[in-house]
């Protein structure tokens, strides 16, 4: 997934419950500015600061193995 994307999912499942960017920055102990960025996709969040965001939002992140389409 691109950060563009994973900002998009943040974002939507963000205002989906109705929290509110200064909220889930307090929530997840992350500056506005930060979070700004990640939903806009001009950011590059560590997993510690995805995990936390995910918490609070009730996601998670997973990896998968591709797929080969030999």
């Amino acid at each position: 997934m691109l950060v563009e994307e994973l900002g998009l999912t943040i974002k939507a499942r963000r205002k989906e419950l109705g929290i509110t960017q200064p909220h889930l920055s307090e929530l997840a102990q992350i500056s506005i500015n930060t979070l700004y960025k990640i939903e806009k996709g001009q950011a590059n969040p560590s997993l510690e600061v995805l995990n936390k965001i995910g918490e609070i939002l009730g996601m998670e992140l997973t990896f998968q193995v591709k797929q080969n389409h030999f």
